[in-house]
């Protein structure tokens, strides 16, 4: 079983946990709808990239009656 030679210290502790805390994110603005996206990724409310459209929307898409 595995058993600590030694105490570890709060410091010693502390020293090795520093690098766990969470960060916030770094929300960035949509340049063609203006809502908060994250960088580098496509926007989740209006589906563009890089002043173009990736993802077509639900609302622009015609779906046939018949075929549903």
């Amino acid at each position: 079983m595995a058993v600590p030679q030694n105490k570890v210290t709060r410091s010693r502790r502390g020293n090795r946990r520093s690098h766990d805390a969470l960060v916030a994110g770094n929300p960035a603005e949509c340049p063609s709808c203006g809502e908060l996206k994250r960088p580098h990724h496509v926007c989740p409310s209006c589906g563009t990239y890089a002043d173009r459209e990736v993802i077509a929307q639900a609302d622009e898409i015609d779906l046939d009656e018949d075929a549903a």
